[in-house]
């Protein structure tokens, strides 16, 4: 549970940051982008996966590249559900996605499966190489 609430936050801090690299994409304020954040954690879990399906052709013909587009329809969507949370154009929406998912993403590798920050300790040992622990 800790795990989750973590990775809420981290989502949302990550939609903050993207909306004020992208001047296409604006939060009101912290509600908003906790409300954006939990819509689209909800949206990429439940139908994320029923867009892929269906569009599984053009994803297949794109090389995978069409659901970057899906990414973008669905942060459109979240947009038009949370007041406070605004992304102007298709073309942002693509862009924040992108964003958003790079940003979470880096983020999230800092994140263990129990929900603690977790860090990586590299020695460098007698034979002159590096390992960890």
């Amino acid at each position: 549970m800790r795990g989750f609430v973590l990775r809420w936050l981290l989502l949302t801090l990550s939609i903050m940051l993207v909306s004020h690299v992208l001047s296409g994409i604006e939060v009101r304020d912290a509600w908003s982008a906790i409300a954006a954040a939990f819509f689209l954690g909800l949206f990429n879990a439940f139908l994320r996966p029923v867009f892929i399906i269906l569009t599984l052709p053009a994803t297949l013909m794109t090389f995978g590249f069409f659901i970057l587009v899906i990414n973008g329809l669905i942060l459109l969507m979240v947009s038009g559900l949370v007041e406070g949370f605004r992304v102007t154009g298709f073309w942002f929406a693509l862009l924040g996605s992108i964003l958003i998912s790079l940003i979470s993403f880096i983020l999230n590798i800092l994140i263990g499966n129990q929900g603690r920050i977790e860090y990586i300790a590299l020695r460098k040992n007698r034979r002159g190489t590096w390992s960890w622990r």
